[in-house]
């Protein structure tokens, strides 16, 4: 029997769950085949429609919300084009990353229909802080030891894989990312540190509920290898809490 989602905020207009690495949050063209979805596991579990308002990649695990109405679908998908909604997301990177930067690298977009080449460069901006980092002795490339951070990234777009490309591009690949980082590096964490899946987090939104206007702050905590993984590296000062207001209780 597959485990229930873990529902973080639930009123009659919107539901907040936590999105397990590894699951889809819809069927789309890059995935046909796939039967196992978080639009459908949520509906089934709920009993009643969803509709996604926003996207997490796939290997990406965190916070994730729903619509219950088209109205509100609507509402709540405005309010992320418009840059309303603040997206908090956590990240284990190669080498140390930088205190503060402002990643402002347009992307391409990929979608798999069109060679990227082709498809048209947009606007993608990530704001990231270092918050901590930590010194193996091991190595594992052409250093005799392997350093690590704990990166916090706010992306104010939200381009496919933005995070993931703009660390990759300005040094610090995401740890378990087949697609932009290093193989040697995602095997280190895959072999000797029990963690094979992209280290990548969503930990918090904030916005403004789409009906009566309140200012929603929902917090995500982390799954259980990457908590261990906090644990074992000494950052479990920086493990995010789920969270939700005290003013509406979950429902589910």
């Amino acid at each position: 029997m597959t485990e229930p989602l873990p529902i973080l905020y639930h009123d009659e207009h919107l539901v907040a769950v936590h999105k397990p690495a590894g699951l889809l949050v819809h069927r789309s063209a890059l995935a046909r085949g796939e039967r196992h979805v978080l639009l459908q596991a949520l509906r089934d579990q709920l009993g009643q429609r969803v509709y996604p308002v926003h996207r997490l990649d796939r290997p990406t695990s965190g916070l994730v919300i729903f619509a219950l109405s088209p109205e509100t679908a609507t509402r709540l998908g405005e309010a992320f084009e418009q840059r309303r909604v603040e997206k908090r997301y956590l990240a284990v990177v190669r080498g140390v990353g930088p205190d503060a930067a402002r990643l402002d690298y347009a992307l391409r977009e990929e979608d798999g229909r069109r060679p990227k080449a082709e498809m048209p460069a947009m606007e993608a901006i990530t704001e990231v802080r270092r918050l901590d980092s930590v010194e193996l002795p091991v190595q594992v490339d052409r250093y005799p030891r392997a350093r690590y951070s704990l990166m916090e990234a706010r992306p104010l777009t939200g381009r496919r894989h933005q995070i993931r490309r703009h660390l990759s591009r300005r040094g610090y690949p995401i740890i378990g990312d087949a697609k932009h980082g290093k193989g040697n590096h995602n095997r280190f964490f895959a072999e000797h540190l029990d963690c094979s899946r992209l280290l990548l987090a969503a930990a918090g939104l904030a916005f403004d509920h789409p009906v009566d206007g309140r200012r929603l702050a929902l917090g995500c905590a982390l799954d259980a290898p990457m908590t261990a993984l906090f644990q074992r590296f000494g950052w479990a000062g920086h493990l995010p809490a789920n969270h939700r207001p005290d003013a509406t209780p979950a429902l589910a």
